[in-house]
């Protein structure tokens, strides 16, 4: 049906024509450490290429009191600006960061008092401001980081259609096609993992620019791969998807752990940040893959005679995109 064809080849243009680097998540990174009973230090790190940057302070309990002015510095890629409260106990106490307006907006919030569970939390603008309650650790962090491995591959736009390139590949109008394709994108996740596990725990690194470039290629590859794609005779892609997916997957992690870095998650929290960060990724790319895989099988059962045509529609407007993303990031 046109329908199906054109709803299909609408939501690829759209998908195309957003913005993308190496990774979108930006976040800003609010702590609070009780360094001594009653005193806290707070340290807020804004990226300095987000536009959380130009968000107000830190929120201040009414019942704390400064000690001395807010220092602040600036590294490569974010603003520091330090503070030494004394506030006694924070629990029931309101956090957050005013002016926190960008639709976009991310914050981790870290709580860590002498004696108590470590609380980690996240701001957006529709909840800049959080009551601070007694939580346990591990499921308040394990949480937050499955969100914001939900949120990664959503926003990070050059990994979401990296997915969608795979799934055109893939995809042959058969019933059954989703496991392949599952595989595959699992595939991409564990190599996403292993890059971003062995870079926050600085066994490996990568200058963030090649990667950048290298990223991009990734995807005008799959598109290439996808238009050159024949059923009577499947390309070496086609035959071993996982191990395309997983080498390319090895770039992607280094991508997002080049983000991470700029901001720098606490150690303590790495452990269940990964595990759940990465089922968090997992789960959005599933989601992606089976809403792109459905929308295939729809096309191919009500509209056979337009199906090739629209597979390479969406593989050429993916393929341009990514194009364009190589040529600025090899000129920048």
């Amino acid at each position: 049906m046109r329908f199906f064809r054109y709803l299909f080849v609408f939501l690829t243009l759209c998908m195309t024509i957003l913005p993308a680097q190496a990774d979108e998540i930006r976040p800003g990174y609010l702590e609070w450490t009780e360094t001594t009973s009653g005193e806290w230090q707070v340290l807020w790190k804004a990226p300095l290429n987000s536009r959380i940057v130009s968000a107000g302070a830190p929120v201040i309990p009414e019942r704390c009191r400064q000690e001395n002015e807010p220092r602040q510095e600036f590294t490569a890629a974010a603003r520091l600006t330090t503070y030494t409260l004394q506030c006694g106990d924070l629990q029931g106490m309101v956090l957050g960061m005013a002016g926190l307006d960008a639709d976009d907006a991310n914050i981790l919030l870290r709580v860590q008092p002498l004696d108590g569970a470590l609380q980690t939390l996240q701001l957006t603008a529709a909840q800049p401001v959080v009551t601070l309650l007694e939580a346990a650790h591990a499921e308040n962090v394990a949480w937050t980081y499955f969100v914001l491995g939900m949120e990664h591959i959503l926003a990070g736009f050059d990994h979401l259609l990296f997915v969608i390139a795979l799934a055109l590949l893939l995809h042959a109008g058969r019933n059954g096609a989703l496991w392949p394709i599952a595989k595959a994108v699992t595939a991409f996740t564990v190599a996403h993992s292993l890059t971003l596990a062995g870079t926050t725990l600085g066994f490996v690194s990568l200058p963030i620019w090649p990667v950048e470039v290298v990223i991009a290629l990734s995807i005008i590859f799959l598109a290439v791969e996808v238009v050159k794609s024949r059923n009577e005779a499947p390309r070496l892609s086609q035959r071993l998807p996982w191990i395309v997916a997983f080498l390319f997957g090895l770039l992607h992690g280094f991508g997002f752990a080049g983000a991470l870095a700029e901001i720098g998650l606490p150690e303590g929290d790495v452990p269940m940040a990964l595990l759940t960060f990465n089922l968090g990724v997992e789960a959005g790319q599933l989601l992606i893959v089976a809403a792109a895989s459905a929308l295939l099988w729809l096309i191919f059962r009500r509209d056979k005679s337009s199906y090739k045509a629209i597979r390479i529609t969406a593989a050429y407007a993916i393929g341009i995109t990514a194009c364009f993303w190589f040529i600025e990031r090899l000129i920048s």
